[in-house]
């Protein structure tokens, strides 16, 4: 099989956020910025990269019975990183992101690869599968929050791009804005997807 595949397949086709729906909590709460969601899904890249690599490197010493909470302490151990790492390099993504960093642990994505495929296929595909769906997730995230940012707020990555007094919409950056803005992403994904 072509290993190319597993890395491509997660960026549209089967892209977390805007096709499989899976991870919409962190997707909705912290996309208010496309920096805020860049750092979320770099974050999640991480630890969906890392953690399928271990899982994978290990399922044939893993007893059935506690594959799952192996996985939790594997993925736990990963996010212990990022969140140290943040908190030291980045404290006001950090204090941005506030929980939803910790919560990574629990995040449905992470434990669906590790669960649906790093458990059962080789480090390599178990890789590039990781990467491909975190820079899916990434994109998504990064997508979504410079949409919100730009019509809520009139910036984009913090910079501005309309003057002070320009009327923005305000719903945006609220959470309504988030499923607004998350539906026409999904409506374009589809269509692409169609049109090919």
């Amino acid at each position: 099989m072509n290993h190319f595949k597993h890395f491509t397949k997660g960026i549209l086709q089967e892209n977390p956020a805007l096709v499989l729906l899976i991870g919409m909590c962190p997707t909705l709460a912290v996309t208010t910025s496309a920096f805020n969601g860049a750092g979320m899904g770099v974050a999640t890249l991480f630890v969906l990269t890392m953690s399928n690599i271990v899982i994978s490197a290990i399922k044939n010493w893993v007893p059935n019975k506690v594959r799952i909470p192996i996985f939790v302490v594997v993925i736990a151990s990963f996010v212990t990183i990022v969140q140290m790492t943040m908190e030291a390099f980045v404290p006001g993504l950090y204090k941005s992101l506030g929980v939803f960093v910790p919560l990574i642990v629990v995040n449905c994505i992470i434990l669906a690869r590790a669960e649906a495929f790093a458990q059962k296929n080789s480090v390599l595909d178990s890789l590039l599968d990781g990467l491909g769906m975190g820079i899916g997730f990434t994109l998504a995230l990064t997508t979504l929050g410079g949409i919100r940012e730009i019509l809520g707020n009139g910036s984009f990555f913090g910079m501005r791009l309309l003057p002070e007094n320009a009327n923005t919409i305000l719903v945006f950056i609220l959470s309504p804005g988030a499923f607004i803005a998350l539906g026409y992403l999904i409506a374009l994904v589809n269509k692409l997807k169609k049109s090919k």
